[in-house]
């Protein structure tokens, strides 16, 4: 059985999903309760989580799953049935109401910096965390750097976006790489290998291709999407 205030919460939140697809955040469960401390709503999600009623989805920020409702009142009564003439019902009994799926999917990723000459992706690591949504992203393991500079602005990338990158160590011609150049400068560009060396091209017409020896060059990731606030 259900204590009230955790019968109020789960309503709270089921409603707000159903409404929106978005889970109330912390503050809005304590006031809606009117609680005095988030640490009461912590407690409540955690009993509804141990009984079966909620389910918090990992590494997703403010992303709650109701995986059940209680029975109004705490009590199961037996369904009262429609009265019926020749024995067709003369009404059809209320549909049951459907569990809201969370709409909300975050997923929070490392933030590492920004992309600077003479700054490592290795020595950017573990700073701060960029809420994405997860519709953004794909399989695998992701990060996101601030970009600086407009060395790629013909290709939509601008100063100041958020490059969303998964990790990987080899890219194909023409994919979007972040690029680490003699294990000191990291970069934002096309890759292209030509002959026995690689290329990394800007889209920026003002600015010329760069070439490597392959041994100086380390792929760090692949473009997977961008994150821009106005």
């Amino acid at each position: 059985m259900l204590t009230k205030k955790q019968h109020e919460l789960i309503c709270f939140i089921a409603d707000r999903l159903e409404e929106s697809g978005v889970s109330p955040s912390f503050e809005e469960m304590k006031d809606a309760l009117d609680l005095k401390s988030k640490s009461g709503v912590h407690r409540l999600i955690s009993a509804l989580e141990e009984r079966g009623f909620l389910r918090r989805l990992p590494n997703r920020a403010r992303a709650l799953e109701v995986l059940r409702m209680p029975e109004r009142a705490e009590t199961a009564k037996k369904p009262v049935a429609a009265p019926t003439i020749g024995g067709k019902a003369l009404g059809a009994a209320a549909p049951a109401r459907s569990l809201p799926q969370p709409a909300n999917d975050v997923i929070e990723v490392p933030l590492h910096g920004r992309i600077a000459a003479g700054t490592p992706i290795e020595a950017l690591e573990g700073t701060e965390i960029l809420p994405v949504p997860a519709a953004l992203l794909g399989p695998g393991d992701h990060y996101a750097l601030e970009v600086a500079g407009d060395s790629m602005v013909e290709a939509g990338i601008f100063d100041g976006d958020y490059a969303l990158i998964r990790r990987a160590e080899d890219a194909r011609d023409g994919e979007i790489v972040v690029a680490l150049i003699d294990d000191a400068e990291a970069t934002l560009k096309y890759f292209r290998r030509e002959g026995g060396m690689v290329r990394l091209d800007p889209a920026n017409r003002s600015y010329d291709p760069q070439r490597y020896r392959p041994d100086q060059v380390r792929v760090q990731g692949r473009l997977a999407g961008l994150l821009r606030r106005y």
